[in-house]
């Protein structure tokens, strides 16, 4: 499994606006700290919207901000909602595994543990978790 900029891109803006709490944040400053193309932002912000993730202000003094605290946010549900199914093999991306092989395959269970370690950790892992392994190792300076 590759993670796209996509899933990268909306990790590092919900990352940028968690470390910028105070009132709404204008996509062009994120954009510009973060070095990732406006444009590109404007492409992911209706996924995050849409799920819940994101609150939105028109206007003057508009942008956005995070609609719950930085420990409820995780990197699985963050990259499942970019990404889609983080599968490592195709026949694990629905629910029900429709492989022909499925029963006689000798692989399937290696498949099958990488993905229940894989969503295990990045399902553990939230925004606040990270905010706060990044600052006891730089001291609180900011730059992601």
């Amino acid at each position: 499994m590759k993670i796209s900029t996509k899933g990268r891109y909306a990790l590092r803006m919900l990352l940028d606006l968690a470390m910028h709490p105070d009132g709404f944040v204008a996509l062009k400053d994120i954009a510009e700290r973060q070095n990732i193309s406006k444009k590109y932002l404007e492409q992911i912000v209706p996924l995050l919207n849409r799920s819940g993730l994101l609150r939105t202000n028109r206007g003057f003094q508009g942008g956005y901000m995070l609609s719950k605290p930085t420990s409820q946010y995780t990197v699985g549900e963050i990259l499942r909602l970019t990404e889609g199914n983080l599968a490592p093999v195709a026949c694990l991306s629905s629910d029900q595994n429709e492989c022909l092989r499925a029963s006689d395959c000798i692989t399937l269970p290696i498949w099958e543990g990488l993905y229940k370690v894989m969503t295990d950790y990045l399902d553990s892992v939230t925004l606040e978790e990270i905010i706060d392994n990044y600052q006891s190792k730089h001291g609180g300076d900011y730059c992601i």
